[in-house]
């Protein structure tokens, strides 16, 4: 949800989006399904989903970029805005968290997808992220490769 408010007021107003975070009553009293009141997270948890809204926010030019080559029926700008901010997350966490797990941030963006977009969303969704999973996938492995090989070399100069 955060990223969606970043996403609609450019990037303003960040304190009034991290504390509207905090008012899971509001998210009741306008029929918002996902907050359930016996489900509290805590002041860290919101922290962390706020930082990697906001992380993802500044990652908005790279992942248009590969989703605008990945998708050539849909640029970004004409995807329903929900969607926007479920591929723009799980593409910052695919590619720009330390230690990523691709593969359940695409099953996260596909429940979201399911949960607050439209019906077609979750194949959408995940045929995009599908294509960012085998490049992240590919280029972990070449990086594997490389990192095994130039230990071999240290080894054998040992």
């Amino acid at each position: 949800m955060a990223l969606y408010q970043l996403d609609a007021r450019s990037g303003a107003d960040v304190e009034l989006i991290r504390s509207s975070l905090d008012d899971t009553d509001t998210f009741l009293s306008e029929g918002l399904s996902f907050a359930d009141p016996s489900s509290k997270l805590s002041e860290k948890d919101r922290d962390r989903a706020f930082e990697s809204a906001v992380g993802a926010y500044g990652n908005i030019e790279v992942a248009d970029a590969e989703f605008n080559g990945l998708s050539t029926e849909w640029a970004v700008h004409r995807m329903p805005a929900i969607d926007r901010a479920i591929l723009r997350l799980a593409h910052y966490e695919m590619t720009m968290i330390a230690d990523p797990k691709p593969k359940a941030s695409v099953n996260e963006a596909i429940e979201l997808a399911k949960q607050f977009s439209t019906a077609e969303s979750p194949g959408f969704v995940n045929g995009l992220l599908d294509k960012v999973l085998r490049r992240v996938l590919r280029e972990s492995d070449q990086q594997s490769d490389q990192q095994s090989g130039q230990a071999a070399a240290e080894s054998a100069e040992l």
